[in-house]
């Protein structure tokens, strides 16, 4: 009898080699090649029945599009473009412990007052999510438990046409199909599993959630094509000491993506934020030399943010730089250009940098508002209590205009800043709008030194 064929799969990247390694070839990462047993060879042609002819269809369909459900979350309605859209499938990623199981049974709860939803967990039995609901205030809500791991008996339960409006699975990495020669948790099992349930999504018209574990590089686990076939990809990111949680969309088919929802952990469960700049900003000192406030713009909504920074002499060959919430290359860009450009001589010294308040920003219009906290720092002058601060910063030392700019100004004069140190419109001749505000523009990074002069 012959012997089955097997291969060695990477459950980092999904790469396929025909014999073991310590190390993946396609992803760096050491011992996550597995041995799985080879797929049926698939025959050479497609036989002999005759392909059924498509239809073609035009992009004015008289059928209306279907509303969106509402969850009763109004931070997780934003991120999703304005509610829920039958048919989808969306993937939730994050931290362990990090909120993920209870935001979903909170929405659950929301939406099983006019829906049907179906909660079914393969990390936790029945009576565990009975006790996490009653702690959330939510055991009198009309949720279908399950606790079950089998592909197969789940297509079962769920494909008939009185199926539940919502299905929300946790999680992704837990379930297993029997005609799969792997173990759960592996990339053939999780592209297998989470193709079969977003067709019968797609074909019963249900919304699916897929709770997905992610790695120690905060990357989704499984093959990158899980996130190519979901409709939305949500990550739940935050800091364990702090409270806040920021739920983040990296990719939505049917809204905005880097759309972003502010929640505060509590002892009923995760708090929406409806106003984070408010509760970002509340623990700030003014007139504390290193401390500058960036207005921001996170998907579409305006955030203000206190970016605190720390200049001391280090005794070391090669100084410190500790950076939270920020990306490190653009810190030593920002070190780099004060130096070559300003003078400012920092190589020498050891270098902190923190976001205040969790929150991780990515966009470079907070260069302007970084090198204002180092200077301040630097200088020990502090940076007005008043004052926002934005700009990009190229590597001449020139401040570059950045995008929504009066709505960053308009939500500064909301909180009641009074003034505004931006770059110059490219534009010649026109301002940013700033109602209230009091506006300076920078055209260099040499003019932010004229403000921290003792």
């Amino acid at each position: 009898m012959a012997k089955p064929a097997s291969r060695f799969v990477c459950q980092s990247c999904g790469t396929v080699t025909t014999k073991w390694a310590g190390k993946c070839e396609g992803c760096g990462e050491w011992n996550s090649i597995t041995e799985e047993a080879a797929p049926e060879s698939a025959p050479k042609g497609l036989g002999t029945r005759q392909g059924k002819r498509i239809e073609f269809v035009g992009l004015d369909g008289a059928a209306a599009n279907p509303p969106r459900m509402l969850t009763g979350i109004g931070e997780l309605d934003r991120v999703c473009g304005g509610g829920l859209v039958p048919g989808s499938a969306l993937l939730v990623g994050g931290d362990p412990g990090i909120g993920k199981s209870t935001l979903l049974l909170q929405a659950a709860g929301g939406l099983a007052g006019g829906q049907r939803v179906a909660y079914i967990s393969g990390e936790e039995a029945v009576d565990q999510v009975r006790m996490r609901a009653g702690r959330l205030g939510l055991a009198n809500a009309p949720v279908a438990l399950a606790s079950a791991t089998s592909l197969r008996d789940i297509v079962a339960t769920l494909d008939h046409p009185d199926a539940p409006k919502v299905v929300v699975i946790d999680s992704i990495q837990t379930m297993y199909a029997d005609n799969v020669d792997s173990a759960p948790g592996t990339v053939t099992q999780v592209r297998v599993c989470a193709h079969e349930l977003i067709r019968l999504a797609k074909r019963r018209g249900f919304v699916v959630f897929l709770v997905g574990h992610v790695t120690k590089e905060g990357a989704i686990a499984g093959p990158r094509v899980l996130e190519h076939m979901v409709d939305t990809v949500l990550y739940f990111e935050g800091e364990r000491g702090h409270q806040f949680r920021i739920l983040r969309a990296v990719k939505n088919r049917f809204g905005a993506t880097d759309e972003i929802g502010v929640f505060e952990m509590t002892d009923a469960g995760l708090a929406e934020v409806l106003n984070p700049s408010a509760l970002f900003l509340a623990e700030r000192r003014g007139n504390v030399s290193g401390s500058c406030v960036f207005a921001g713009i996170e998907g579409s909504r305006p955030m203000l943010v206190e970016i605190q920074a720390l200049v001391a002499p280090s005794s070391l060959s090669s100084p410190r730089r500790a950076v939270v919430g920020w990306d490190s290359g653009r810190l030593s860009m920002v070190l780099a250009v004060l130096d070559a450009r300003c003078g400012l001589a920092l190589s020498g010294n050891d270098v902190y940098l923190n976001v205040a308040g969790g929150l991780r920003i990515g966009e470079p219009a907070a260069d302007l508002a970084v090198a204002a906290a180092l200077v301040s720092s630097a200088t020990d002058v502090p940076v007005p209590a008043d004052m926002v601060v934005f700009g990009e910063i190229g590597l001449s030392g020139e401040v570059r205009a950045v995008a929504q700019m009066e709505l960053r100004l308009k939500e500064a004069a909301k909180l009641g800043f009074a003034q505004g140190l931006v770059p110059a419109s490219p534009r010649k001749g026109k301002s940013p709008a700033a109602g209230p505000l009091a506006v300076r523009t920078i055209g260099h990074l040499q003019d932010l030194l004229g403000l921290f002069r003792p």
